[in-house]
């Protein structure tokens, strides 16, 4: 009889420890306030919010002993990673050299293998495994999992299947004395409410997490540039609310050319309630999205007589309440082109024959400049090779 077999004849029992055996551990954290060791912990937030090049811009920090937003540094040590989104050579490796991991600190779950056999990896199923794996690695203080939906193996909007499906990583996570961070969305629909009941999914996605960081982006206004946030939406081990504005840049890799990767920024310090920065980033979102609705009809209804100088247009525009660099940032949006009258003639801007054809990407995909750098890492690409445009993915 196998051993196995000699367990299942044994009857289960459940297992009692005095309080007075178990002493006080204080929390040890990985980035203090932010990621806690033997926890489980998610950032979340709507696609082009940053999630994934944040987790990455993390994992950089914790594989070189780096600097945080805060001014902290971080113990260095090794970080495994698994994406079931984004593909390891042409998206998250670029990203970790542009936030200047230690590479030889980083690994990547590939797969699974039984002898010749080779098949893929599933949270779901292949957790124990996984943690075997990392037993090996002395060093492991990072643990990251995107999506964390993939670890539920049932219904992930029914309470109970979330929580048995989550339980593994928090086991994981205690067992090896590191952080688990988790990847995951907001529902559609759901500004306004609070942060914990906008994650995709059963409210257990926000219960079972020791931490829950929420990302957002804010695009550019009249006297703004284009910014995102994280803030803490809920801790149970730390303060809550409060966090950074970041900024998400790309740029040619200084020892891969012709490759672009994007890389996180770091501005100030923000001090408030999660509700309250995101609901503010919100609103000056749909505010400004207001606004450039109104430059698009604006264009096309001035326009729609036949070509007008662009004094003229500055003229209407003012008289109609609308700031000029909202109608240079949506003229493409509109449809019009622009050209000389002449060879001594000024500028004039008309209607194209299709619209549609001349749409630009969206301000997601555009990017300011002027922001204070993480950790001071960014100066070995040179500004004059940064490229404005960000691939239209969920960093």
């Amino acid at each position: 009889m196998t051993r196995s077999n000699r367990n299942a004849e044994v009857p289960r029992e459940v297992e009692l420890a005095p309080a007075h055996e178990l002493p006080p551990q204080p929390i040890e954290w990985v980035w203090d306030d932010w990621l806690a060791t033997r926890c489980l912990q998610l950032i979340a937030g709507a696609p082009g919010a940053g999630k994934t090049t944040l987790a990455m811009t993390i994992a950089a920090a914790v594989s070189r002993g780096g600097q945080m937003p805060d001014g902290s540094h971080v113990k260095a040590g090794s970080v495994v990673i698994w994406s079931g989104e984004d593909d390891y050579s042409t998206t998250l490796v670029p990203r970790l050299l542009a936030a200047g991991a230690d590479m030889t600190r980083i690994k990547f779950v590939m797969g699974m293998r039984r002898g010749d056999e080779r098949f893929s990896f599933d949270p779901a199923r292949d957790l124990p495994e996984l943690h075997a794996a990392i037993r090996s690695i002395p060093d492991v203080r990072l643990i990251i999992i995107d999506p964390v939906v993939s670890a539920v193996a049932k219904d992930s909007n029914h309470n109970s299947d979330v929580r048995r499906g989550l339980q593994p990583l928090v086991d994981m996570a205690s067992a090896m004395g590191a952080a688990v961070l988790g990847i995951t969305h907001f529902s559609k629909g759901t500004q306004g409410r609070d942060p914990l009941e906008r994650l995709t999914g059963s409210l257990a996605f926000g219960a079972v997490p020791r931490l829950v960081m929420v990302a957002v982006r804010q695009p550019a206004s009249e006297d703004r540039p284009e910014r995102r946030i994280l803030v803490r939406a809920k801790s149970n081990n730390g303060p809550d609310g409060d966090g950074f504005e970041f900024h998400l840049r790309n740029g040619e890799l200084p020892d891969h050319p012709k490759i672009q990767a994007s890389w996180v920024e770091w501005g100030p310090q923000l001090k408030g309630t999660a509700r309250a920065l995101l609901a503010e980033a919100e609103m000056e979102a749909d505010a400004q999205a207001g606004r450039d609705g109104e430059a698009v009809a604006f264009l096309r209804d001035a326009l729609s007589g036949g070509p007008l100088s662009v004094e003229e247009l500055r003229q209407l525009a003012a008289e109609a309440g609308i700031g000029w660099r909202t109608i240079e940032r949506q003229k493409k949006r509109a449809g019009v082109g622009s050209r000389k009258r002449g060879m001594k003639g000024g500028w004039e801007w008309l209607l194209l024959h299709n619209p549609e054809s001349q749409l630009p990407k969206t301000a997601e995909d555009t990017h300011p400049v002027d922001v204070v750098p993480f950790g001071g890492l960014r100066e070995s690409l040179p500004s004059e090779e940064i490229a404005e445009a960000v691939h239209r993915e969920d960093f």
